[in-house]
């Protein structure tokens, strides 16, 4: 029941905190746009009436003389009625205008058009002896809504503008919403989840969405191979203990341990030495913890075939090799994996070279003279639990680097310092396995030359 109510407070706190990002999100983009349109609306007023303010005089003397033609015109033909209506009618339908006449006493003389509703210009029409009457100019029918139907367009366009920006606001705000919801999943561990990039088009969005989708994949693949590393470790770290117990037991059986069942618990223990070595240099390069030492090559080697009980004859140093820097416990690690994978497939290494590499590096290769490789598996070797076939005349029991960690630890290695991992057949038989390192790993904090620096 406790489990039930917290699955279902979760899944409410989910649902709520993606409906607040997205609502908010939405709502203040939406709210910027709106406000972003009345402001442009308000100074576009503000600049039309500063304008009409400057026009008014201009406006001023027009209308004078407009009052000035009219008196002038009616002036001529006010005594004569007919030549009066003639001009008031051509003055009505040539400027589209509503006209009134009044006499002296303002009692209406006549009309042409409607009603005067809005009265736009009053012009005196004087005689010699005084006033004769007055005219009246007043909008037309075609021309009293001039007012409105400029508004209107600017009301449509308004709407317009409002209602595009609630859907830009929710095509910006729903991508961000989507992300959140991944990383919201992500981080619950549902690693699976991703954001779809078909629905955000090439934007910037779908570059963090790419960033997004690529975080996850790296990190259910780096569980994943976790996962698969703790299973094949468990499984191989029962055979060596079972093996071990065995011997145990003879010692027991036998009163006291022999120097073969000595030498095979010693060999077993070694096993299980060399594998939680390797798990630990991995677990090094996942957290980055290089310690870079500035080493000489030769010794470096040398030290490398004394640890696997090798002749430091086998090595062989071209001129002008120079010192690098490099963690001393990951390389060696590294050096003793290339010798023992010529030991377990190739029946030992003939050589061990270090030589100038390309581009500022230093190049270590382990020669040997076994089968060589299959097709292929030049690059596979390198890959993380790749098996290849029981080299012949093998030990009878589970080989050294069964498990397929070394030749791909030492590749991690060779990347984490800079270079490379490589492996290619040789001319008359045999193979060639080496890494290849930059003379300075590629990052690290700036130490004296000569001290210990972490990268």
């Amino acid at each position: 029941m406790n489990r039930c109510r917290s699955w279902l407070s979760e899944n409410r706190r989910k649902v709520s905190l993606g409906r607040f990002v997205n609502a908010r999100l939405h709502r203040r983009i939406f709210m910027w746009f709106g406000a972003t349109i009345l402001i442009t609306a308000v100074a576009a007023i503000a600049t039309t009436g500063a304008i009409n303010r400057v026009g008014n005089s201009g406006w001023r003397r027009e209308h004078a003389r407009a009052q000035s033609f009219v008196d002038h015109q009616f002036h001529r033909v006010w005594g004569d009625p007919v030549a009066r209506d003639a001009l008031a009618r051509v003055i009505a339908e040539d400027f589209d205008t509503d006209l009134e006449l009044l006499d002296a006493t303002g009692r209406r003389l006549a009309r042409y058009g409607q009603p005067c509703r809005s009265q736009v210009m009053v012009a005196q029409v004087h005689g010699d002896a005084g006033p004769l009457g007055t005219v009246l100019l007043c909008p037309g029918r075609g021309r009293s809504g001039a007012s409105l139907r400029f508004a209107l367009p600017l009301l449509a366009v308004a709407i317009v503008l409002w209602a595009a920006s609630g859907l830009i606001s929710r095509r910006l705000a729903r991508p961000l919403v989507d992300l959140a919801h991944v990383a919201h999943e992500i981080g619950r561990g549902k690693l699976s989840s991703r954001v779809r990039l078909d629905r955000h088009g090439h934007g910037e969005v779908s570059v963090v969405a790419e960033a997004v989708n690529d975080m996850a994949a790296r990190i259910e693949r780096q569980l994943a191979d976790q996962r698969e590393l703790l299973a094949a470790v468990s499984h191989e770290l029962r055979t060596p203990l079972a093996r071990i117990r065995l011997l145990t037991e003879m010692a027991r059986e036998c009163g006291a341990p022999s120097a073969p069942v000595l030498d095979d618990l010693d060999r077993e223990v070694m096993e299980i030495d060399a594998l939680v070595g390797d798990l630990l240099a991995s677990s090094r390069l996942d957290f980055a913890a290089l310690t870079v030492t500035r080493l000489g090559p030769a010794e470096t080697a040398i030290r490398a075939l004394e640890r696997a009980g090798l002749d430091p004859t086998l090595l062989e140093v071209a001129d002008g090799t120079p010192a690098f820097e490099a963690d001393a416990t990951l390389l060696a690690r590294a050096l003793a994996n290339l010798i023992e994978n010529a030991r377990a497939h190739a029946g030992g290494a003939e050589r061990l070279r270090v030589r100038p590499g390309g581009q500022r590096s230093i190049v270590f290769e382990v020669e040997d003279r076994g089968p060589g490789f299959a097709e292929g598996e030049e690059t596979r070797i390198f890959e993380p639990f790749f098996r290849r076939e029981r080299a012949q005349g093998g030990e009878s029991g589970a080989e050294r680097g069964s498990l397929g960690l070394g030749l791909a630890l030492c590749k991690r290695i060779a990347e984490a310092h800079g270079g490379r991992a490589f492996a290619e057949r040789r001319e008359g038989g045999g193979a060639r396995v080496g890494i290849e390192l930059a003379l300075r790993p590629p990052a690290g904090d700036a130490r004296p030359e000569g001290a210990p620096r972490r990268v």
